[in-house]
């Protein structure tokens, strides 16, 4: 994910958006290469007029002279034995010399139209070819720049489409161990209780009690991680019905200093909360509560001790404009894009000792998404804000 921003189109070459282009502007664009084909047509053309206007006055007018003294040069003859033979073999048939000559003109006119031809498409065979080469660039003749950033925007996708397979492969990984390693954490913890209670049956009940509520407490701890990480791969699959209804947000938003208390206390933290008087949403309120939950979990875990976690909400073009900001350490810019991925943690260990499954925001924004909104988060001067657009109206009733 790229915060602040909207990825557009398939892919870049040059600094400049490649895309398909319809079909007149696909037309204008071989206008080039129509003239310079027909050009070249056409100098054939002429110069086989010319060719065959030559031949025929050296047959049959004014150059037939010329031909006879040409002739005779060449054979040695009288002037008299040469015009004889230049007139029975070449007046009287002068039609069929002329047909050939217009033949030889016209295959010769044809076998250079299909080099040409040819030519182009070996440009865009070896252009094909390019494709799927690493390092090969896509070169054509300028009269086919339209037909190379065509090649070039494939190239480029299929390159994309690479990446996302090389990228999803990765995740699959990643996700396994991840769920592995967190599954295992707890699932430990509870093991390692439940056998201490088995192997020592005489063990004080204060002790007891105190073992079985850290088992519970993992075993929840358990629970909450697959039901999140089954709420993600909802999401993802769109099987999670929204129940919409009129949501007030500035509402929901005044409510969360008070729900947050307890996680705030202990570190000296407070939060303030600064809200228009009435933002209303069409959307599901479990849902956007449990989003901006998420949210403000994840900025209370990464502020600093005794620091504010500040909370704001404004109508902004149309748009309900919720915004989350607290002071801590920076989110480095090559991690801000994966923030939002499943599993993914600025700090394992951290996380894992606050509890943390690295689910939270990846919950947050397929919630935000199915609401037709944005998530986009920045971080600079150690502060980061994440902020969360929704439409003020969405059509089409309940989403399924």
């Amino acid at each position: 994910m790229i915060p602040w921003s909207i990825r557009n189109g398939f892919g870049r070459y040059g600094g400049w958006d490649i895309k398909l282009k319809s079909k007149n502007q696909m037309t204008a664009n071989y206008a080039k290469l129509r003239m310079k084909v027909f050009l070249r047509m056409l100098v054939l053309i002429l110069l086989a007029l010319v060719a065959v206007d030559g031949l025929y006055l050296l047959v049959r007018g004014s150059l037939g002279e010329g031909g006879v003294r040409l002739l005779q040069y060449v054979t040695g003859y009288e002037y008299e034995h040469a015009l004889s033979i230049y007139e029975s073999v070449f007046r009287e048939h002068w039609e069929i010399i002329m047909l050939v000559a217009i033949s030889a003109f016209f295959l010769l006119f044809f076998y250079f139209s299909l080099s040409w031809f040819t030519k182009y498409f070996n440009e865009v065979n070896t252009g094909i070819d390019a494709l799927i080469q690493e390092d090969a660039e896509i070169r054509l003749s300028p009269e086919m720049s339209s037909m190379e950033q065509k090649l070039t925007f494939v190239k480029q996708t299929l390159h994309n489409r690479a990446l996302e397979v090389q990228r999803g492969e990765q995740n699959k990984r990643d996700l396994v161990m991840y769920l592995a390693h967190d599954i295992k954490t707890p699932l430990t913890s509870v093991l390692g209780y439940l056998s201490l209670l088995n192997e020592a049956p005489e063990m004080p009940d204060e002790q007891q009690q105190h073992y079985l509520r850290i088992a519970l407490d993992k075993t929840y701890h358990l629970e909450r991680l697959i039901n999140d990480f089954f709420e993600v791969e909802r999401y993802n699959q769109q099987t999670i019905q929204l129940k919409k209804q009129m949501v007030d947000i500035s509402y929901m938003l005044i409510q969360m200093p008070d729900e947050f208390y307890p996680s705030l206390s202990p570190a000296g933290k407070r939060m303030v909360v600064d809200v228009e008087e009435t933002i209303t949403v069409y959307g599901d309120s479990e849902k956007l509560a449990r989003a901006f939950n998420n949210i403000l979990k994840n900025a209370i875990a990464y502020s600093d001790d005794n620091s504010t976690i500040e909370v704001s909400g404004k109508v902004h073009k149309g748009m309900a404009l919720i915004t989350f900001a607290n002071t801590g350490a920076i989110i480095p810019l090559d991690k801000q894009d994966k923030i939002f991925e499943k599993f993914y943690r600025l700090n394992d260990a951290r996380s894992t000792n606050t509890g943390g499954s690295g689910l939270g925001l990846a919950i947050a924004k397929e919630i935000v998404t199915r609401h037709a909104g944005q998530i986009e988060m920045q971080s600079e001067d150690r502060r980061t804000v994440f902020c969360v657009k929704l439409p003020l109206i969405s059509q089409g009733g309940q989403d399924g």
